[in-house]
């Protein structure tokens, strides 16, 4: 029988492993999780709450269903990564009160890339004071206090304090307050969700680099260790060539950005930032041309603007009498019944086994021979491999390759390794929103992807974004593995692209339903997006590479003459 009654004094939190919690309401949720903590494999560092995300200091007053945000997953990564920041943050003002510190960009092992400013480089020693510094910190426990600050206020202190940056930003919000958070003395805005205190950031290191110095940090497969320093000086360059590239255009940050695009100048920031691509990708044209290279590989993750890239590339090569034939690795899939399966069962078609190796390299070898061949044809439909197009090249035609395995050793035979041309594509943006605050290489590529599925495909944004996770972890074990193998590593970033895909990605990712596991992952990406100024789309030529994914690109249909 239904009755009216008073609010019990206990309320109740089901988790997914089936057990249920009770505590009294208004408890944090941190406290409840800490009951169950060696129930997870990874350290819990915030909850999703009746399908929202929230930080373990949210308090639990009506029943809810919790599930655990653990440092293993996407958003518990993210999470402990930003309040690391915030911790480097906080030691490095105590330490250095005359510096500023830049959080740069990421680094393939773990880690993101650090300068200072405003003083010299860091030597050793200080690093080492530096480190001890959050160590003691972490060993405090001291709380991350949140707090909503009105906007008047934000602007204040950061005037106090000089952050150009942070003020520049700030001139465009639109939200009347911004969520700060505070330790040690030091109050900050972080874009995105904390843990509740310095003790729970145990697993850190500092490495003095180029110049300046790397924040490591746990990778998401082992979230308690820190992974062997790696060397990575081709993506290390070619983030320093966009940083070249933002100097050039007088643009360091969104706000910087922004105040562009208001001031009219989006055109002049469109035409110079194209032709900074099209200078590179002449230049690579001009290294192939100069080694002579037969074979030309190019590779790259999803939505990284390969295609447009290798086609833009064709156009170059042509106009130094360069044409190169295009060898579809697609069409070199094993039959169906002998595709390799993954640890789920299902057929792994991203792996390097799918492909007819041993067909692939006797074909190579005979059409650089001036053999004529048989190619194949991969049927998609009927899961088989048929016959396809007879063809001999011309006398010095090279053969052009794209695909995810574009990098990977096994690819071509070992004796035309050193005549190969290998290129590298990806977007490896480092604009940032502020000094503290970074822009994930990540989230461009999967803005990317979200127009050009719906556009292309008809896909919603909820299912391209239900994808993602495996669309990465295949990177993660067919693609950049082997990045440093590249020759040349081409950055598709583009300053402006994601104010230009923001009119037509936001509308998007308003349709996820809010009871969907990617409603989460939609909320974030359009909070993200809110800080940035739109830009006319009107003003993108048509071989841009954000064309690729909005549509309109002249080069869509390109194809190199095969006569």
């Amino acid at each position: 029988m239904i009755q009216i009654t008073e609010p019990t004094p206990n309320v109740e939190v089901h988790l997914p492993n089936g057990k249920t919690l009770t505590g009294p309401r208004g408890t944090k949720v941190g406290e409840f999780l800490a009951q169950v903590r060696d129930d997870f494999p990874a350290p819990i560092v915030a909850a999703i709450i009746n399908n929202q995300i929230h930080e373990l200091t949210y308090p639990i007053m009506v029943e809810s269903a919790c599930i655990p945000v653990t440092m293993d997953t996407a958003d518990g990564a993210r999470i402990y990564r930003r309040s690391l920041i915030f911790l480097l943050e906080a030691a490095f003002s105590k330490t250095f009160p005359q510096g500023y510190l830049n959080i740069d960009h990421s680094v393939s092992s773990g880690g993101y890339y650090c300068e200072v400013n405003g003083r010299d480089a860091l030597s050793q020693q200080e690093l080492e004071g530096l480190s001890q510094t959050m160590q003691a910190l972490v060993k405090d426990d001291l709380p991350f206090e949140r707090r909503e600050v009105p906007i008047q206020e934000a602007i204040q202190y950061f005037t106090q304090h000089g952050h150009e940056d942070k003020l520049r930003l700030l001139k465009h919000r639109h939200k009347e307050y911004l969520t700060m958070y505070s330790v040690n003395g030091l109050m900050d805005y972080m874009h995105g969700y904390m843990v509740p205190s310095t003790g729970h950031l145990k697993w850190f290191g500092l490495k003095k680099v180029n110049g300046g110095f790397i924040l490591q940090y746990p990778r998401r497969h082992a979230p308690t260790q820190l992974a062997p320093f790696g060397d990575y000086p081709k993506l290390i360059r070619a983030f320093r060539q966009y940083g070249d590239w933002l100097e050039t255009l007088h643009i360091d940050s969104v706000g910087v950005l922004n105040d562009a695009i208001q001031a009219g100048r989006a055109d002049e920031i469109v035409l110079v930032s194209e032709a900074l691509h099209e200078q590179g990708i002449a230049d690579t044209a001009q290294q192939i041309a100069e080694k002579n290279s037969r074979i030309i590989l190019i590779a790259g993750p999803s939505s990284s603007g390969k295609t447009t890239s290798s086609r833009r590339l064709a156009v170059q090569l042509l106009a130094r009498g360069i044409s190169p034939y295009p060898l579809e690795l697609d069409n070199y899939f094993v039959d169906r019944e002998k595709t390799p399966r993954d640890e789920n069962g299902e057929h792994d078609f991203e792996t390097i086994e799918a492909l007819n190796l041993e067909r692939l390299a006797r074909d190579i070898e005979k059409l650089i021979s001036g053999e004529e061949v048989q190619l194949p044809r991969y049927n998609f439909k009927t899961g088989r491999s048929e016959e396809g197009d007879v063809v001999r090249l011309r006398e010095g035609q090279p053969l052009i390759l794209e695909g995810i395995h574009g990098l990977n050793p096994r690819l071509i035979p070992d004796r035309w390794a050193d005549s190969a041309f290998r290129l590298y594509v990806s977007a490896l943006t480092q604009l940032n929103l502020d000094r503290h605050n970074r822009v994930s290489t990540t989230d461009t590529r999967l803005i990317r992807r979200i127009v050009r599925d719906a556009r292309e495909r008809g896909y919603s944004a909820q299912a391209t974004i239900s994808r993602w996770e495996s669309v990465r972890r295949g990177e993660k074990r067919h693609i950049f593995p082997y990045q440093e193998n590249a020759d040349v590593m081409f950055n598709s970033a583009l300053v402006y692209e994601l104010s230009a895909l923001k009119p037509l990605v936001e509308p998007l990712l308003r349709q996820v339903p809010y009871d969907a596991p990617e409603y989460i992952e939609a909320r974030r990406l359009l909070a993200f997006l809110d800080w940035f100024l739109p830009l006319d789309a009107n003003l993108i030529p048509m071989n841009s590479i954000v064309r690729e994914f909005i549509g309109g690109s002249s080069l869509k249909d390109f194809k190199i003459w095969r006569g």
